[in-house]
């Protein structure tokens, strides 16, 4: 019986594939197997799934120039979204843009466009939300950041709630300036209306960035705890 490849292994094959479509523009399953090191059947299970997630397509068959010999074998070529796949150095060109708009602004400058950045976040949040409890309003903020690429999730905690996020888009920038992690602060406190403390964050090594909001006064406890204020780390979770 035949044994599954574990997932890390499949994902970097994938990735291979990915590659060498990029490099050679369109490539058979031969040439495919042979630059992978992959038997024929192994290379087109890979393509079978790539093609299925949309990253990967047929080739247009090239003209042929002689006769009688057969349509050539099928090639392969990336689709947008396959191209997509591919590393791009966005990080290294924030850091290059941010870090000439200090030298030639100054760090408020910065600041001002980390503001702008998170700016759409708040004009999103809803403003119907300053009755309801801590975890309730968590949760809409959760939200709004999944749809932003920071798989957020929300949860109670003694005395209020916290936001969770698994992911950040930005933290290999945000190492450098944290300006950006400053202004999403700054923004969380606008629209959840209180004052927030941020317990851990991904740009600074942590495994989630983490961020506690308190109950607003006269609102019930989220959960049965009544800690009158919040601890210094309320259960703070270190890795998604």
């Amino acid at each position: 019986m035949e044994i599954a490849a574990p997932a890390l292994a499949v994902t970097e094959t994938r990735t291979r594939v990915v590659q060498v479509l990029a490099e050679h523009g369109q490539a058979t399953v031969p040439v495919l197997a042979g630059e992978l090191g992959l038997t024929q059947a192994a290379v087109r299970r890979h393509l079978d799934a790539l093609q299925a997630d949309g990253l990967l397509e047929p080739a247009p068959h090239p003209r042929p120039t002689r006769r009688g010999r057969g349509r050539p074998p099928r090639s392969f070529q990336l689709t947008e979204s396959g191209r997509a796949e591919l590393p791009a150095a966005y990080d290294a060109l924030a850091v290059s843009a941010l870090r000439f708009l200090a030298d030639s602004a100054g760090d408020e400058a910065v600041a001002a466009f980390a503001r702008a950045r998170v700016a759409d976040l708040v004009a999103r949040y809803p403003r119907d939300l300053a009755s309801t409890t801590a975890v309730e309003r968590a949760n809409v903020l959760a939200r709004l950041l999944t749809d932003e690429g920071y798989v957020a999730s929300a949860e109670p905690a003694p005395g209020g709630a916290q936001v969770c996020q698994h992911h950040c888009p930005v933290a290999h920038v945000a190492e450098q300036f944290p300006q950006l992690c400053e202004a999403e602060t700054e923004a969380f406190a606008r629209v959840l209306g209180t004052h927030v403390q941020r317990l851990a964050t991904i740009a600074h090594g942590d495994g989630i960035c983490t961020t506690y909001l308190p109950e607003l006064t006269g609102h019930p406890e989220p959960t049965t705890a009544t800690a009158a204020a919040a601890p210094d780390r309320p259960h703070e979770r270190t890795s998604a």
